[in-house]
């Protein structure tokens, strides 16, 4: 929409500013404009020329009053939270926003107040007291809830939330009253296993949730509201802030296992891996409600790396909800975040995650998310933590509905933690609970926060328990009994004892008990198996020719009414039919349909998604054909057979993190699927680094948790300049061990189809990196014969014996890997030096197979020079990785070839690149 407009957003100076123009000269303004002024001043224009009224006496004046009294609700809708009552040291709001709802700044005098009024837009025309009206406003709008919706442009949601909020308050807080019970033994749960963790652990890091009880109420509220609403499912994402004791008191983690873990005990399962600190971990359960409804929770494990989570929770919660059949499009599993304050305003990755939530292919029918609003930021105060009013103005991007409530009244937190659930449900869209809370210990239990906020912490170092203020408050209401509460307390603590001495008994118990309740307890998910070892052993990829040809045939064909572009036609489809029919050779793009394929028809299901990845960067895909005429799309690789699986492709917005993140937590819960992330150039993949640094490498060593994400690549040296070279494949290698992810740089395209297969029917599930190919995609040399797809597999190791009849001629043996094989070998043939240089490609850096290096490596003699040639600066590329691999297997020096270290990836000199690339070619063969 254009926002020089008048139908853009109300702009008050710009509307000003055209209207003068008008008045002057109308033809000084846009047609629109001259439409809407004229229509404005005939509306405004007396009808009797002689000044005479144009309504009744008193008319006019009932209707000045009627405009000032509508006036008044929407002033209370848009901006009542501006003065409502959100901050539990009770610090009033600021005097400019108390100003603006001053009797007199409203437009009326005190003499007004006693005036009967109403509106058709307020509570169907019920008539009010004018001071009635602005009290029931007051209670609604500026009480211990401050809602902003006016911001959602969507009149049915925005109806929607008004009519919840304004609805009569009588039957709600009636309702609300019988789960006052339940809110303080909930309360009481919260505080007591803090203190108990303060008094048995003194100084130990918890980062303690005391200050923000009330979010462990919203938590329980949304796991009841399950039972009501039919979730199966929920997938939770949170900071470390109260994550122990959501565990613990949620989740209901067996206390021994948190308590052993505070003691260092430990479990057996861990011993010997990188482990994780305890306010990380994950957790899987089964929650029963009282109807016997069953609800499993999923709380994803994560780094310190704030909000790289949330991402992550909303690809997993995708993957179930695709998985799960359920009957509600998707709302059977719920999605829950629980974020900080200055993270969730900082963090970029908030606002990523925020666009995917409507996109076709990352949309999880709505999150609930929920701000742990403890107005600081480790030191950090929000005047120095974010720009906006509310840490919560980035949702506004999504006209999400932000619900702003004071923590100390966990009755409204209980109440509009209903309302958010029923939001969600009813229109699949995200909404946001702002909890203004606070922090009573530091960022830590270690730290001191006097030191930089001395006079908010004397503030809470006198604050009430939240638990008291709420009990005092029922009592006054005579809904609880003193007595009770006291017997709810006591036994909160006599259960936190007995587990306590439970977790402290002798080591072989103790280790019994934890190994019980340990990191994968609960039912087995697709996401918590067992540690499986990485094997070199040859996998079973290669398919039958009966197959090759079903999958060619649907490459080719579309339907008889649907009209491909005659350059797809020419270009793709008949060029694929010719290459079908001669059985080759096959190319990149067409390998990887056949991958594909080759899966959706052995009932695997194939998820790709990447920029522009339908078309492929390089427009060497074209998974999805378009016709000419009415734009309709035809996926070829999802009309193979009826009993197929589906192959979805999505263009992702341009981002790395949030969609690497998410397509890694899709693939958590998709074992069985083969899951891709494709980089539009592989340079741009750091922008997900945090995804790759503290997830795909990491998480089976910290967390036990697996994937077989697979990053598609593009790599290589062509004289695109510093940003379209390198993957930066040594970042890849650098974080390799334990066999915790596989790195492959394939050079043929049947190599590239086996490896993909081999992802999916190998007997291990690790992350695979892949460096794909650029100008090798229609490379005459970089192609596949038909028996390479129907009788081979994937060589970690490639080198051809028969190219060498006199293998102790040989003077010197290169290795290789990728793409400058290519210009290796065609400067071997040209210089006839096939019977003196040998070249090994190493199809698979890591795990490297070192057996077959050594195999391949005593064909030749001893006496030969070996050399590890790369396109890539020495500091990049494999070379540091390879270098002493490769030393210790041979037993004999190893040179270098390549380009000399720098801090830039590649020149940005197309000249420049050509000349290091002839010379570090013509260096590899020793000229």
């Amino acid at each position: 929409m254009n926002s020089c407009s008048f139908t853009a957003r109300w702009n008050e100076a710009l509307l000003d500013e055209n209207y003068q123009k008008w008045q002057r000269s109308p033809c000084s303004v846009g047609s629109d404009w001259a439409a809407f002024f004229e229509g404005f001043e005939l509306g405004t224009t007396q009808s009797a020329k002689n000044g005479a009224p144009t309504s009744p006496p008193g008319i006019d004046e009932q209707r000045v009053l009627q405009t000032k009294v509508d006036g008044i609700i929407h002033m209370y809708r848009v901006l009542g939270h501006s003065i409502a009552k959100l901050d539990p040291f009770s610090e009033p709001p600021p005097q400019q926003a108390q100003a603006a709802f001053a009797l007199e700044s409203l437009g009326f005098k005190a003499s007004d107040l006693e005036r009967e009024v109403s509106s058709h837009l307020f509570r169907a025309d019920k008539k009010f007291k004018l001071r009635e009206l602005i009290l029931v406003l007051e209670r609604i709008y500026c009480s211990s809830l401050g809602a902003e919706f006016m911001h959602i442009q969507d009149a049915c949601r925005r109806n929607w939330v008004s009519e919840r909020l304004e609805s009569e308050q009588g039957k709600e807080e009636a309702a609300v009253a019988s789960h006052c019970g339940s809110i303080l033994r909930t309360l009481y749960k919260a505080e007591t296993f803090e203190h108990f963790l303060h008094a048995n652990y003194v100084g130990h890091k918890r980062f303690s949730l005391e200050g923000a009880e009330s979010l462990l109420v919203s938590l329980q509220t949304l796991i009841d509201g399950c039972e009501e609403r039919d979730i199966r499912q929920v997938v939770l994402g949170m900071t470390h802030r109260g994550r122990l004791n959501v565990l613990a008191n949620l989740l209901h983690k067996p206390l021994e296992a948190i308590f052993n873990e505070f003691d260092h005990n430990v479990l057996p399962k861990t011993e010997g891996s990188g482990g994780d600190v305890k306010y990380h971990l994950g957790y899987h359960t089964i929650w029963k409600g009282q109807t016997g409804h069953e609800v499993q929770i999923h709380l994803a494990a994560n780094p310190s790396h704030l909000e790289a989570v949330s991402p992550i929770v909303q690809g997993r919660t995708r993957a179930l909800q695709n998985i799960s059949g359920d009957n509600q499009d998707g709302k059977g599993v719920l999605a829950i975040l629980i974020h900080g304050d200055a993270a969730f305003a900082a963090q970029g990755v908030v606002a990523e995650t925020f666009n995917l939530s409507q996109l076709p292919g990352y949309q999880t029918e709505g999150t609930v998310h929920i701000i742990i609003n403890n107005q600081i930021g480790f030191t950090t105060v929000p005047s120095d933590a974010r720009s906006s009013r509310y840490c919560t103005d980035v949702a506004k991007m999504v006209e999400a509905p932000i619900f702003h409530v004071n923590g100390d009244d966990p009755l409204a937190v209980h109440t509009i933690t209903r309302t958010a659930l029923e939001f969600r449900q009813n229109f699949g869209k995200d909404v946001v609970i702002d909890i203004i809370c606070f922090r009573r210990h530091g960022h830590n239990e270690a730290d001191e926060p006097t030191f930089t906020q001395p006079s908010l912490y004397k503030k809470i170092k006198g604050h009430p328990l939240l638990s008291d203020t709420f009990l005092k408050k029922t009592e006054e209401l005579g809904i609880i009994e003193s007595r009770q509460a006291v017997i709810w307390k006591d036994k909160e603590i006599e259960r936190l004892e007995a587990a306590l001495t439970q977790s402290r008994l002798k080591a072989d118990d103790r280790r019994a008990t934890s190994e019980k309740s340990g990191i994968n307890n609960g039912p087995a998910a697709a996401a918590a198996i067992q540690p499986s070892s990485y094997s070199h052993r040859p996998v079973q990829t290669a398919i039958r020719s009966a197959m090759l040809d079903e999958i060619m045939q649907a490459l080719t064909t579309v339907p008889e009414d649907f009209r491909v572009l005659p350059k797809v036609r020419r270009m793709l489809l008949e060029r694929r039919r010719q290459i079908w029919q001669a059985r080759g050779p096959y190319d990149w793009g067409i390998a990887e349909a056949l991958a594909f394929g080759s899966l959706l028809l052995e009932k695997i299901p194939v998820r790709l998604s990447g920029q522009d990845s339908q078309r492929g960067t390089f427009s060497h895909r074209h998974s999805i054909l378009h016709d000419e005429i009415t734009c309709e799309r035809y996926i070829p690789l999802n009309h193979l057979s009826s009993s197929q699986a589906e192959f979805c492709v999505y263009n992702s917005p341009l981002s790395e993190y949030a969609v690497l993140g998410f397509d890694y937590g899709y693939s958590m819960e998709c074992p069985s699927a083969l899951c891709l992330w494709e980089a539009q150039f592989g340079d741009f993949a750091n922008g997900a680094q945090i995804i790759i640094d503290q997830f795909i490498s990491s998480s089976e060593a910290k967390w036990h948790r697996q994937s077989s994400i697979v990053m598609l690549l593009p790599h290589g040296y062509e004289g695109q300049g510093p940003e379209h070279s390198s993957s930066r494949l040594e970042r890849y290698l650098q974080l390799c061990a334990e066999e915790n992810m596989q790195v492959c740089n394939p050079s043929t395209p049947a190599q590239y189809f086996h490896v993909l297969r081999r992802q999916i029917h190998g007997k291990y599930r690790k992350p695979l990196i892949v460096m794909t190919p650029k100008s090798l995609l229609r490379h005459e040399q970089s192609v596949s014969k038909a028996q390479d797809f129907t009788n081979s597999r994937f060589f970690e190791i490639l080198s051809n014996p028969l190219d060498h009849k006199q293998p102790e001629k040989i003077q010197r043996v290169v290795f290789c890997s990728g793409k400058v094989y290519y210009d290796l070998l065609q400067y071997r043939a040209t210089h006839q030096l096939g019977e003196l240089v040998v070249l090994i490609r190493v199809e698979q850096l890591y795990p490297l197979d070192e057996e077959e290096v050594v195999r391949v490596f005593q064909r030749y003699p001893s006496t030969a020079q070996v050399i590890w040639c790369q396109e890539e600066p020495s500091n990049m590329g494999a070379w540091t990785f390879i270098y002493p691999q490769l030393r210790r297997l041979l037993g004999c020096e190893i040179s270098y070839v390549g380009r000399p270290a720098s801090a830039s990836p590649a020149t940005g000199f197309s000249f420049t690149h050509k000349k290091q690339q002839a010379e570090l070619v013509k260096a590899a063969f020793g000229f």
